[in-house]
């Protein structure tokens, strides 16, 4: 099973350099502790205002919470919390010693890995100039406005980067790379995935081009382990980014910049307390301590030890599941070659005609009972159309708490070894009308209405045409059964925004309105009308 990425959440809902500070065998499993298992105190906290809480079978997700804080961690936070404290000075010092810690020239924490890369970019196009950095997203006037990004490296992420007020220069080989440089450029953003590790277009040959015109690079290594020595920096970049709250088991809301003394300096002037437009995004000395206590943590645990102790959770669900009669499970042991999302997994496999139940449905299932799991499922097989075929399951087992894994693995069997009855699809009804054209749509979000635009071709139950967005257009698909309309339309974050669209609604007459599902943003209500030909 491979290792879900970053992006590849975003769409479903790495090589290490010698030398590193753990021995060998255990860097290519470098991981955080397990996690400590949640009190009664902590579920309560939640269950007192209603919000249930979930075991964590799919890693460090910001939407379900990334990682639980080491018991170090949270010492130091409480511990900083009781004295006051200068923070510049308290930032060169941690500063300092982080560098110490990772080999870097110098460090920083922040707030978040997007604060860092929002910090490190204004660092870019004002160097710590106070008089700049007080215009700062208005960049006219500004000597260096530009930042390049490789076309595979756009992703959701860089509004941080775009945020400081930049224009992004897309180059995607190096003759293209050769040519976006001038003098404008602040600066070179590269999203660390395998995708870079090798290639013209890899980080080492970007640094390379980069150097010749001395144009600062940043990594954005947000989910990756943290490597010492680092893996970005040994390839030439400038700047490297990580989230603090991730597999370093730090603050969820710390992050970290290391690299060139001078520039994670100035990126620090160009964040809170200092005024201007980072104030929003604010570090206390609780963080500050509390991060830097992970990473003199993160250099000095067992990562091989924790790695095998991952890899019996996994063993000991996996084993359960294969006493199922028509189940089969693998676990993987070894680490992916990228950096991000490390952990040893499970898969579980069945056929959902035998079983009644498809990988999704599970998957469901477990989320909406007690106690709460979160895990990835699968729909039937390709192509099977009346819900069978091969489906399944999988668990990450980095942020369980000890013990979660029998907990979870009784739930799983008691899912399975119970009867269901695979329901296909339902046959479309004979549309009630044709709803070609074009439509005008208003749509309610939380708090203002906007208009949109479809223009919609019908083929039979089949619904396909082009949805025009506030300021995009994107091809959008559906059906239409009776007097229900499903629509979706999608933008991908090939140019670094991604949004989907999610329609459901009826047909009345020449108008439609139902429920709007915005993945990530929630959700809205709209109505449409017919457009009027304008005469």
């Amino acid at each position: 099973m491979s290792t879900v990425t970053r992006r590849e959440l975003l769409r479903m809902a790495g090589l290490f350099g010698a030398g590193s500070v753990v021995p060998a065998s255990s860097v290519s499993a470098a991981q955080a502790r397990p996690a400590a298992p949640a009190s009664p105190q902590a579920s309560n906290v939640y269950e007192a205002i209603g919000v249930r809480p979930l075991i964590n079978c799919r890693g460090t997700f910001t939407i379900i919470g990334g990682s639980i804080e080491l018991p170090e961690v949270r010492a130091a936070k409480s511990a900083a919390n009781q004295q006051f404290v200068q923070l510049d000075e308290l930032m060169d010092a941690v500063g300092k010693r982080l560098a110490e810690l990772t080999g870097a020239e110098w460090g920083m924490v922040s707030a978040g890995c997007a604060a860092a890369m929002s910090h490190a970019t204004a660092a870019c196009v004002a160097g710590g100039n106070p008089d700049l950095h007080v215009r700062i997203p208005n960049l006219a006037g500004f000597a260096k406005d530009e930042v390049i990004v490789p076309g595979n490296s756009r992703n959701v992420y860089d509004a941080a980067i775009r945020a400081v007020g930049v224009k992004i220069i897309e180059a995607d080989t190096p003759d293209a790379l050769q040519l976006a440089i001038g003098p404008r450029t602040a600066m070179i953003y590269i999203f660390a995935g395998p995708q870079n590790d090798t290639g013209p277009m890899s980080t080492e040959a970007i640094c390379t081009i980069a150097k010749q015109h001395a144009v600062p690079v940043l990594v954005d290594a947000a989910a990756e382990i943290l490597t010492i020595p680092n893996v970005h920096l040994q390839r030439g970049a400038t700047l490297v980014a990580y989230s603090g709250g991730k597999y370093i088991r730090g603050p969820q809301s710390a992050g970290l910049l290391l690299g060139r003394k001078e520039l994670v300096q100035a990126a620090w002037i160009h964040s809170a307390p200092h005024h201007g437009y980072a104030r929003s995004m604010k570090v206390g000395r609780e963080e500050m301590v509390a991060m830097l206590t992970a990473v003199e943590s993160w250099v000095k645990r067992d990562h091989a030890a924790e790695w095998k102790e991952w890899v019996g959770r996994c063993q000991y669900i996996a084993d359960r599941a294969s006493k199922i009669a028509g189940v089969t499970s693998s676990v993987k042991q070894e680490p992916d070659e990228g950096l991000s999302n490390r952990s040893p997994s499970v898969s579980i496999r069945w056929e959902s005609a035998g079983f009644g139940i498809t990988g999704q449905q599970v998957a469901d299932t477990l989320y909406n009972s007690e106690p709460r799991i979160t895990l990835n499922g699968s729909r039937a097989g390709t192509g099977a159309q009346d819900g069978t075929g091969d489906t399944g399951i999988s668990i990450v087992v980095s942020m369980m708490a000890a013990g979660e894994e029998k907990i979870v693995a009784q739930r799983i069997a008691d899912v399975l070894s119970a009867k269901h009855t695979v329901k296909p699809e339902e046959a479309l009804a004979s549309p009630i009308a044709d709803v070609s054209g074009r439509w005008e749509i208003a749509i309610r979000y939380a708090a203002s209405t906007t208009s949109h635009g479809l223009h919609l071709r019908q083929i039979g139950n089949r619904l396909e045409g082009v949805h025009q967005g506030n300021f995009l257009s994107r091809d959008i698909s559906g059906t239409i059964s009776g007097d229900t309309v499903l629509l979706a339309s999608n933008v991908t974050e090939r140019h670094g925004d991604a949004l989907s669209y999610r329609f459901k609604g009826t047909v009345t007459g020449e108008s439609m309105s139902g429920s709007l599902d915005l993945g990530e943003y929630r959700a809205a209500t709209w109505t449409a009308r017919r457009a009027q030909a304008r005469g």
